[in-house]
């Protein structure tokens, strides 16, 4: 069963020239509202395609994940996967848009009542607007669900909200039957939305969302739908990939198959890692290049989301703004960072020559507190919970640049630079810190001048060019171009953790691999 993605991507030039800035800014605004956390019997496959840019719909094109309490993962394997497309395999048909949202439709109740709603393996539930949702502008300008014209409808109530960077969802759960192609997944437990409070919703493609990810951080230990399509024995093989083209012009913006992957959209075999904490699908990371020279950060090994939710890559802000210098990226400049450079750096300099642990410099130098308690549960929490700080506003901006500025000299120094020059450059790296929302322009004539970036997973590097992490807008003397890294910082223990959106999965086709809890990635085709 194949379902087919429309991608409609309309440029609105809805500002004049002389107003080129505020219309990059509205880009950048909407473009960072996106992180949103994104089929059979047998075989799924949903065909995706694109979308051009659409200024004003991309408010809706990315909802931020905030937050994120994760655990530390450990280093996995190679492995190859070796099954076969059936013919009862699951295909779903999904929509790209704006490179952010992948969406398709889906069937509720019966008869089955359609909606688009974006396939996410950033969370674990389904949600569709309710038609008693009264309040909401968001559910007046989309598909709502009717259980009284459902003859297969459960009434559950038991109430319910998610909350999102941007906003929150809250309604009731009920359970009926779901149609994904020509198959149907009986007697499934999603949420009926009756308030959605964000303008994001109002202005987004999508009804609701499929969650892709596992039943830890399932709203009310919802038993997600991928769970029941395998239990109810809907799928050949407990896994699923998703196949998304990178060429732009192309109608099919790619598939996700549910129950198996599809030899035409991967070259060689794949390397497979461990999911290290089950929860997202989350792997270890090793170091990560620029131009071929490491950062140092993930030296010992980072948490890393795989995320068909979140179109961008985040990152520390620490290796964000090394990348942002390295390909010439404008950001906003941080007065905190220059306030550290121009009155500790010096002592930070002296201590780190001295030999004192990296970790203990700024406490000593008095920027950073005692280490928080971490006897804490280190157990996966949902993306959307905020974590109490113990600082203020003031002292967190402070600490933050401090271990940034002393990553970047104990870098620097294990390249035995000089001191006048380390310092010239952490100055730079201060002027490239990311805007307040983390994304950065780049210069379009510069592209094929940038270095190429790396990612080290399961001892194998993964390349991206710069012609695929950077984000194209409009045409000519309107083009815009975007840094496809965005700043997003967790702290140790639980960091630094990075987030594989739709950048890295367009290049490298990735299984996610249900049965036996690992990820696979393999040069998409």
């Amino acid at each position: 069963m194949r379902l087919h993605l429309l991608s409609s991507y309309t440029v609105l030039q809805i500002f004049p020239m002389e107003h080129k800035y505020l219309w990059v800014a509205c880009f950048l605004w909407a473009l960072t509202c996106s992180l949103l956390p994104s089929f059979s019997y047998g075989f799924m496959r949903i065909d995706l395609k694109k979308r051009t840019l659409d200024l004003d719909s991309i408010k809706a094109a990315r909802m931020v994940r905030e937050k994120l309490r994760l655990g530390r993962p450990v280093l996995g394997a190679y492995d190859q996967y070796t099954g076969k497309l059936t013919d009862d395999d699951a295909i779903v048909p999904l929509k790209n848009y704006l490179d952010a949202q992948y969406y398709g439709e889906i069937g509720i109740g019966s008869p089955p009542q359609t909606f688009n709603v974006i396939f996410d393996t950033g969370s674990s539930n389904l949600w569709v607007p309710s038609s008693k949702c009264y309040f909401s502008l968001a559910c007046l300008t989309h598909r709502s669900y009717k259980s009284k014209k459902s003859k297969t409808y459960t009434k559950n109530g038991t109430s319910c909200k998610i909350r999102y960077g941007s906003g929150a969802i809250s309604g009731f759960f009920s359970q009926d039957n779901v149609k994904l192609g020509d198959i149907v997944v009986k007697d499934v437990d999603f949420i009926e939305a009756t308030r959605e409070g964000s303008i994001s919703f109002v202005l987004a493609k999508f009804d609701g969302l499929f969650g892709l990810g596992f039943q830890e951080i399932s709203v009310e230990n919802a038993v997600p739908v991928w769970y029941e399509m395998v239990q109810q024995n809907l799928v050949s093989e407990k896994v699923f990939s998703f196949w998304l083209n990178g060429n732009p012009k192309a109608k099919k913006g790619g598939e996700l198959i549910l129950g198996g992957a599809d030899p035409n959209h991967y070259k060689g075999k794949h390397t497979y890692v461990p999911v290290t904490q089950k929860g997202y699908w989350q792997i270890e990371m090793g170091d990560f290049f620029i131009g071929g020279l490491s950062t140092g950060v993930c030296e010992g090994g980072c948490a890393a989301i795989v995320d068909s939710g979140t179109s961008l890559l985040a990152g520390p802000t620490t290796v964000v703004t090394e990348i942002n210098h390295a390909i010439g990226a404008e950001g906003v400049l941080s007065v905190e960072c220059k306030e550290i450079v121009t009155e500790y750096g010096e002592m930070i300099w002296d201590l780190l020559v001295a030999g004192v642990r990296p970790g203990d410099v700024c406490s000593q130098v008095g920027l950073c507190v005692a280490k928080r308690d971490q006897s804490k549960s280190m157990g996966i929490e949902m993306v959307t919970e905020k974590e109490e700080g113990e600082l203020s506003a003031k002292d967190t901006a402070l600490c933050s640049s401090c271990q940034m500025l002393v990553i970047w000299i104990q870098n620097q120094l294990k390249r035995k630079t000089t001191k006048d020059r380390i310092f010239n450059y952490v100055n730079q790296l201060c002027e490239s810190l990311p805007s307040p929302n983390g994304e950065s322009v780049v210069d379009c004539n510069s592209i094929y001048q940038l270095p190429n970036i790396s990612f080290t997973i399961g001892d194998k590097s993964f390349v991206l060019s710069p012609e695929q992490y950077i984000l194209k807008t409009g045409e000519g003397i309107t083009q815009v171009c975007l840094s496809g890294f965005i700043a997003f910082d967790i702290p140790p223990p639980r960091g630094p953790l990075w987030i594989l959106g739709d950048i890295f999965m367009r290049v490298y086709h990735t299984i996610f691999d249900y049965g036996n809890l690992q990820l696979g990635f393999a040069e998409a085709a």
